[in-house]
């Protein structure tokens, strides 16, 4: 019989956990305030969640005291909103955020969870990881373990998607972008009934490509196709990616990072682009953030930015195999 998440027993269980949780809270935002960052606080329930287009939200209503009401929705992220910030002159800011994503539940995803993201105007691809790599080896063991996968932080992959496709799935992405028949081909995939080319890519990263990143040692997978990275530049070497990497360490996506775009012109037409799609498989939802664009219009410094997810971090620092060792009070299903 499992026993309820207050009781005693069961909280004995995570106290280990939790206690090297805290001291992770503690190490983090020492790191972040020597480093000249200022932590900020967000709003979590706000008119636009985000614009991803597979990520299902929490609907919620503002009533105001004139009686009128107001959909709001608890964000996905709260990167709109520190951006927001960069336009003001705030940065470089960090944030240890209660985000929400709905239909989640794993030994690796809960449906609210904590995000770490910190953003650095001037910042560019090879100084975020280098302060990635600082910030991992600072708050955590120098070796980490998690559901068996041990895990050395004194060295660094750096592996481009091109690269991982080429050498785990044996397929040119970038020669075949938009074709997915030239994927499926290319890759020895057989492509499903109604497959589109970013279904098989995304497909192809998580069973062949995934598997191999950030066991020995964390794997950067940098330069993302341009159609997977909405918010990142443009890469001003090959325009067909974008300036993105994620990181694994312990055989866990761990982080999303963005070289952060900066057009307002550009970053209107990817929302444009993504909001029809999102439209099309999951129906209407909220309004275009034009607050979020107009700041942009008046001007946002270059910029680098990072999404961390602090659970699965405490999971590495603490040696836990499930993200409900790691929460004080997880729902029933992740204890």
């Amino acid at each position: 019989m499992t026993l309820p998440v207050w009781h005693p027993e069961s909280l004995a269980a995570r106290l280990p956990f939790l206690r090297r949780r805290g001291k992770l809270t503690a190490a983090t935002r020492r790191f972040f305030t020597d480093r000249g960052y200022t932590e900020v606080e967000t709003p979590y329930a706000v008119p636009t969640p985000g614009e991803e287009v597979h990520l299902a939200t929490f609907r919620t209503e503002r009533v105001h005291p004139d009686g009128r009401t107001e959909p709001l929705w608890l964000h996905t992220s709260p990167e709109f909103a520190m951006k927001r910030l960069l336009v003001a002159g705030a940065g470089p800011i960090f944030q240890l955020a209660r985000v929400w994503r709905n239909n989640e539940g794993s030994a690796r995803h809960a449906p609210e969870f904590t995000m770490l993201e910190w953003y650095r105007p001037g910042a560019d691809m090879d100084s975020l990881i280098a302060e990635t790599t600082a910030f991992l080896r600072d708050v955590l063991p120098p070796v980490v373990t998690s559901a068996g996968v041990r895990t050395d932080l004194s060295f660094i992959e750096r592996l481009t998607v091109a690269d991982a496709f080429r050498r785990y799935a044996g397929a040119d992405v970038l020669a075949t972008a938009g074709d997915a028949a030239a994927l499926a081909s290319a890759s020895g995939a057989r492509l499903r009934e109604g497959e589109t080319w970013e279904d098989l890519f995304f497909r192809l990263l998580l069973e062949r490509i995934e598997p191999h990143l950030g066991r020995d040692y964390p794997t950067f997978l940098t330069h993302w196709p341009a159609a997977q990275a909405a918010l990142a530049r443009r890469s001003p070497d090959d325009p067909r990616v974008a300036e993105r990497f994620e990181l694994f360490v312990g055989g866990i996506e761990l982080a999303n990072a963005f070289v952060e775009l900066t057009d307002p012109v550009e970053q209107r037409t990817r929302f444009v682009e993504d909001r029809a799609r999102r439209h099309a498989m999951y129906g209407a939802d909220w309004p275009m953030d034009e607050d979020f664009l107009a700041a942009l219009s008046h001007g946002m410094p270059p910029s680098a930015g990072i999404a961390l997810g602090f659970d699965r971090l405490a999971m590495l620092a603490a040696g836990a195999d499930r993200i409900g060792q790691v929460l004080w009070l997880p729902p029933g299903d992740l204890a």
